[in-house]
C-alpha cells in the first residue's frame, strides 16, 4: 500500500455534475483523470496505469462509484454512487477508501447532482 502523501495541495471545491466527470474517464491521455469517492472528486492522474484506459481500476473513473467501492466490486452493474443500502461492514470498507484517496490523491471538486438519497449523507 502506498503511504500518505505530503505533498498534496489544498482541496477544491469545483462542481462536476456526473456527465462532466465522464470526460475525465482516462480515455484522452491530455486530460487528467478523475474518480469520485461519496460525492468527493480526486485526481488519480499519477496513477494513470492503474486507473486509465485499460487499467485494471479503470472502472472508476470518470465517475463515482462509490457502490462498488464499498462492495469491493469490479462489476459494471455495481458502478453507481448510490450506495444507500450498503450494509454496515461495506459501508466501512467505502468510508476507508475515501480516508485512503483523502490522504494520496489531490481533492478537485466535488459532484452537485448524487441521487438525492445520498446527496446529503
Amino acid at each position: 500500500m502506498q503511504p500518505p502523501r505530503t505533498d498534496l495541495a489544498p482541496p477544491k471545491d469545483d462542481a462536476f455534475t456526473q456527465a462532466q466527470l465522464k470526460e475525465f474517464d482516462g480515455s484522452s491521455p491530455d486530460k487528467p483523470i478523475y474518480v469520485a469517492i461519496k460525492g468527493t472528486v480526486f485526481d488519480v492522474s499519477h496513477k494513470r496505469e492503474t486507473y486509465g484506459k485499460g487499467g485494471s481500476y479503470n472502472i472508476f473513473a470518470g465517475r463515482d462509484a462509490s457502490r462498488a467501492l464499498g462492495m469491493s466490486s469490479l462489476k459494471e452493474e455495481d458502478a453507481s454512487p448510490d450506495y444507500s443500502t450498503l450494509p454496515p461492514a461495506e459501508m466501512k470498507v467505502l468510508n476507508d477508501w475515501h480516508d485512503f484517496f483523502s490522504k494520496r490523491y489531490n481533492i478537485v471538486g466535488r459532484v452537485v447532482d448524487l441521487p438525492p438519497v445520498v446527496a446529503n449523507l
